[in-house]
């Protein structure tokens, strides 16, 4: 899976693509050439098979760079790279958790962006679900760790952005679903199906994704259609039903108002009941494209009055808890 944060930019034959300089992990070796942008130029900064050292970082950061280059005929390189070293880095307790939480953030954004940047697909790859669950098998135990949420709050995004919606509410259901102590199978499957929950948006209109009016009811149908286009495009791949109902009922509500079906109260699985409040808190906080983002004291309370019975009210509670950072044994 490609972590990328940008367009690909070409120039004199070659094709290069953006990555945070955070990807560059100390003391490993790249098998990828990395470049930076100067003057509209791409100068060799490391060649293929440097080691990258906390010094290269430092001279980055004092340079003010947000971003490196790689080239592309090199990124199933630094694909592999990412995938074989991120886990370890994860859970290195010698790297500040301020600095892990940074390059798990990075690091999510770019994988999630790959897969939702790809034009109208049937299908997702093997390839892509399979690095996706990888990273997510990864980022699991990090994202248990004490004031790891905490960290990761400055770097949240509010941009309405597909992909970076998915990842914050990625985020924020681990966090909920890990207070209720499942098992490992449903807390991965539960993260993957987070992470793959508006996959089929891809397959509604941008006009309609970015319209900055609210909806018309018949392109509200058709937004409401992407839960099971999600699923559609996920049929070839080893789901298990937890990762299929997440990803279908993830609008479903606790008093029927929800959709596609309108399941209520216990027919709607615990995981999916946790997913539900995550997705509906980041959209909240985060706006859309014609509504402001509310503050998170104010969309909590959203949650829990003005729309009070459609979501389970433990999990907000939950949910408040683990924003608060309250040690929370059930």
């Amino acid at each position: 899976m490609p972590p990328g944060s940008g367009d690909q930019i070409k120039q004199n034959g070659e094709t290069f693509f953006p990555v945070s300089p955070l990807l560059l992990f100390p003391k490993t070796h790249g098998k990828f050439s990395v470049f930076l942008r100067q003057d509209q130029d791409f100068v060799l900064y490391a060649d293929q098979g440097e080691r990258f050292t906390e010094e290269n970082r430092q001279r980055l950061y004092d340079l003010g760079v947000k971003e490196v280059y790689v080239l592309g005929k090199q990124r199933e390189r630094f694909e592999r790279y990412v995938e074989d070293n991120l886990g370890n880095i994860l859970a290195n307790e010698e790297i500040p958790v301020t600095e892990r939480a940074g390059i798990f953030y990075d690091a999510s954004i770019s994988i999630v962006k790959n897969v939702f940047s790809t034009r109208l697909p049937s299908s997702l790859s093997r390839r892509q679900f399979q690095s996706i669950a990888d990273f997510v098998r990864q980022s699991a135990k990090f994202l248990s760790a004490k004031d790891v949420l905490k960290s990761l709050g400055s770097l949240i995004s509010h941009d309405y952005k597909v992909y970076r919606h998915s990842v914050n509410v990625f985020v924020f259901t681990m966090s909920i679903l890990q207070t209720y102590k499942p098992s490992e199978r449903v807390l991965l499957d539960t993260g993957l199906g987070a992470i793959l929950h508006d996959i089929g948006k891809l397959h509604i209109p941008k006009e309609i994704l970015d319209s900055p009016i609210k909806l018309s009811e018949g392109n509200e149908e058709i937004f409401r259609t992407h839960p099971v286009k999600g699923v559609a495009m996920c049929a070839s791949l080893p789901l298990s039903v937890d990762v299929i109902n997440a990803i279908l009922f993830h609008h479903e509500r606790m008093d029927g108002s929800g959709y596609p079906s309108g399941i209520s109260g216990e027919a709607i699985p615990l995981p999916v009941q946790v997913l539900a409040v995550a997705n509906a808190y980041e959209t909240l906080i985060a706006g859309r494209p014609h509504t402001k983002g509310l503050t998170p004291y104010q969309a909590l309370r959203v949650l829990s009055e003005d729309q009070k019975g459609a979501f389970d009210p433990e999990a907000v509670k939950r949910l408040v808890l683990v924003l608060s950072g309250a040690d929370m044994m059930e």
